[in-house]
C-alpha cells in the first residue's frame, strides 16, 4: 500500500509549478527564434510534461485524501512525460542545429505502442539529455556559465528522479526523498531560466 499523505501531495505540485513557469519563460523567450515546427515540438513537449506532473500529484492528493485510487492517472504519468521530455529536446536541438527559417516544418511521429518501460526511460533520457544540454550551450554562447551549472544540476537531479523510480515507492521516506530532489532540479531550471530571460534570452539573435 502506497504511503501517501496529503502534505506530500501537495508538496508534489511545487516542482510541477517551477517547471510550469520555465517553460513559459522558455516559450516566450524562444518564439522568435524557433521555426513553427520546432516551437511547436518544443511547446507540446513541455506542455505534456506539464500535464503529466500535475495528473501524477492529483493522483496522490486523491489517494492520500482518501477519495479514490485512480490508478490510471498514476500509470499514464510515465509514458506521457517521457514523450514530452523527448519531443521538448528536440525542439531545443533543432533550434541549435538547423537553420531556423519562417517556413521550416518538422514531422513527429508518435513511438509505437509498447507495455515495457525501457523505451520510455530511453526517451526520457534521450529528451532530457537534449533540452538540458542546448539550453546549457546557449548559456554558454551568452557567457552565462552558472545557468549552463544550474541546467547541468537539473539534469542530474532528473536522473536521480529515474533511479529513485525504480526504488520501493510505496514507502513514504522514498516519497519524501524524491519529492525534494524533484524540488531542487526543477527550483535549478527555473533559476537558470530566469538567469538567461534577464540577460535579454528573448533579444539574442535567431540561431
Amino acid at each position: 500500500m502506497n504511503q501517501f499523505s496529503v502534505p506530500m501531495a501537495l508538496v508534489d505540485f511545487i516542482p510541477v509549478l517551477l517547471f510550469a513557469v520555465s517553460a513559459t519563460m522558455l516559450q516566450r523567450d524562444l518564439y522568435s527564434k524557433m521555426s513553427k515546427g520546432a516551437f511547436a515540438l518544443f511547446a507540446a513537449g513541455t506542455i505534456d510534461i506539464i500535464a503529466a506532473g500535475a495528473l501524477k500529484a492529483l493522483y496522490k492528493l486523491l489517494y492520500a485524501a482518501g477519495v479514490c485510487d485512480f490508478e490510471r492517472l498514476n500509470a499514464m504519468f510515465f509514458p506521457v512525460q517521457s514523450l514530452g521530455f523527448l519531443l521538448a529536446g528536440a525542439g531545443i536541438v533543432a533550434m541549435l542545429c538547423h537553420k531556423q527559417g519562417k517556413n521550416t516544418a518538422y514531422a513527429v511521429a508518435a513511438p509505437v505502442l509498447y507495455s515495457g518501460t525501457f523505451l520510455f526511460v530511453g526517451l526520457m533520457v534521450l529528451g532530457l539529455a537534449g533540452m538540458m544540454a542546448g539550453l546549457g550551450v546557449i548559456a554558454v554562447r551568452m557567457k552565462k556559465k552558472g545557468a549552463a551549472g544550474l541546467f547541468a544540476v537539473a539534469f542530474l537531479c532528473c536522473l536521480s528522479m529515474g533511479y529513485l523510480s525504480s526504488r520501493d515507492f510505496t514507502q513514504a521516506y522514498m516519497n519524501w526523498m524524491a519529492e525534494c530532489i524533484n524540488v531542487v532540479g526543477q527550483g535549478a531550471l527555473l533559476w537558470g531560466t530566469m538567469t538567461l530571460h534577464k540577460a535579454g534570452l528573448a533579444r539574442e539573435k535567431r540561431a
